[in-house]
């Protein structure tokens, strides 16, 4: 299993660490039915991808702030990812592919953190 967990991490009653409130499996799910999908814009994909893989420690950089957490981030490191991308999001200069990353990355962290229940 990839990521380095720290104490902070927490785990399931079954051992399996979490990543946000969910399991480090159901992340890495959601990362493969992202890179198999035709649906939806390339940018918006590579966002959410980008965040699932960040989430996973499987990149250093975060997707939105280019944060660098050490080890996985906790939730509140999570949740300030998805504030950043709501500031982005709310800004109406962001040109249209850059909207669909960060909109990607959004719904991708949201999702992990319980924000909402559908899947980037």
């Amino acid at each position: 299993m990839e990521g380095k967990w720290n104490d902070m991490t927490t785990r399931t009653p079954g051992g399996e660490p979490r990543i946000g409130v969910r399991t480090y499996t159901d992340v890495g799910l959601a990362l493969d039915r992202v890179a198999k999908r035709a649906s939806g814009t390339p940018q918006f994909r590579a966002g959410a991808a980008a965040a699932y893989q960040w989430a996973m420690c499987r990149t250093e950089r975060s997707p939105i702030t280019g944060a660098d957490a050490d080890g996985t981030p906790d939730l509140p490191v999570l949740t300030a990812e998805v504030d950043a991308a709501l500031v982005q999001l709310g800004d109406p200069a962001i040109p249209e592919g850059s909207r669909e990353y960060v909109r990607g990355a959004h719904e991708a962290l949201a999702w992990i953190c319980g924000q909402r229940d559908e899947v980037a």
